[in-house]
């Protein structure tokens, strides 16, 4: 008998085939990541003195559309959508706003952590409605919109409040300041740290967690779901929870950003399901992530810039935007659809 040698695979081949593989499954998002550098490369060329400050000043700027973005993703994965969220990111705003004011700096604690499960809340509260009533979840959020658009106003009136100093200095400037010579600072804005903490927090542990995973389950095919053993109306609860908390962490940034709570809303709704789309996420619901969508954040984000340093006309600017966001939320609903029907 004739022993037959086996040539075993070549380290450099099992490389080449695990970055193939990586490359096959993020695809999408290195592509816009390729987009956003094109992206900084026309800004550098339209404004030559654009440098790490101007960075600063996007990242601030993106910081609660990110967030925004994030809590429409656990919707969406979910198969759901939810329309309150910017309304729900002005009643933590200002519910934050109306605590702080006139309290000490300890109470920041106190305030953020209450916020923070107020999110939880008033999502589950969303995701229980939609359960409960089995009407559609675009109708259902549609509503609450309204409701917590109210409660928001029932809470401030106008513009006011204050927020802990501290706080306010967790998205402000950059990281070692303090301790890295002049010449080498700037490099890393406090708010990026921020997010990137933030979303990494939630989103690394859920996303191969059993409510992670069953949160995939019911947006690719409920029925399927459920007949594998899915709690899907505990589940749906769940991703509106989350959209809630990511809601939270967004409306705590627009008042750390500005010191005060304001009743009147953002811009934050279609922008956030323009970012899920553009980053992947599918609208039927079952696919997608979260690096995707905030990459994409900060693409429309500097777009909106760039028309800034081109000198258009804001009314201008603002109608580009929103017909970027209108094209994108159209092909993904379109794609969403012929999904549905294949």
């Amino acid at each position: 008998m004739t022993a037959v040698a086996t040539t075993p695979a070549t380290s450099g081949g099992g490389n080449s085939t695990a970055v193939r593989r990586f490359i096959r499954r993020n695809g999408w998002n290195l592509t816009l990541l390729g987009v956003l550098g094109l992206m900084f490369v026309f800004t550098k060329i339209i404004q030559p003195n654009y440098s790490m400050a101007g960075v600063s000043i996007l990242v601030l700027a993106a910081l609660p559309y990110a967030f925004a973005t994030a809590g429409q993703t656990m919707a969406i994965i979910a198969g759901g959508i939810d329309l309150s969220m910017a309304a729900m990111m002005t009643l933590m705003g200002v519910t934050a706003a109306a605590l702080m004011d006139g309290q000490g700096e300890a109470f920041g604690i106190v305030a953020v952590v209450a916020i923070l499960l107020m999110g939880l809340g008033v999502g589950a509260i969303n995701g229980l409605s939609v359960v409960i009533t089995r009407v559609p979840d675009i109708v259902v959020t549609l509503a609450f919109f309204f409701i917590w658009e109210g409660a928001a106003l029932t809470v401030m009136e106008a513009p006011g409040g204050g927020a802990a100093t501290w706080l306010k200095e967790l998205i402000i400037g950059t990281a070692g300041a303090d301790f890295i010579p002049d010449d080498i600072t700037k490099f890393l804005p406090k708010a990026f740290i921020l997010l990137v903490v933030a979303l990494g927090i939630v989103w690394i542990p859920l996303r191969r967690s059993k409510l992670g995973l069953s949160m995939y389950a019911i947006g690719s095919d409920k029925r399927a779901a459920h007949r594998s053993g899915v709690a899907v109306n505990r589940t749906k609860v769940a991703s509106y929870a989350l959209a809630g908390l990511f809601a939270a962490m967004g409306g705590l940034i627009i008042t750390m950003n500005t010191g005060i709570g304001n009743p009147t809303q953002g811009p934050y709704l279609m922008a956030s399901v323009a970012a899920a789309v553009l980053g992947g996420v599918a609208l039927s619901g079952g696919r997608g992530g979260l690096f995707g969508p905030i990459i994409a954040v900060f693409i429309l984000r500097l777009a909106r810039q760039d028309l800034t340093f081109l000198s258009v006309d804001p009314n201008v600017a603002q109608v580009v935007e929103g017909l970027i966001m209108v094209i994108v939320v159209l092909v993904g609903a379109t794609v969403a659809l012929r999904g549905r029907r294949s």
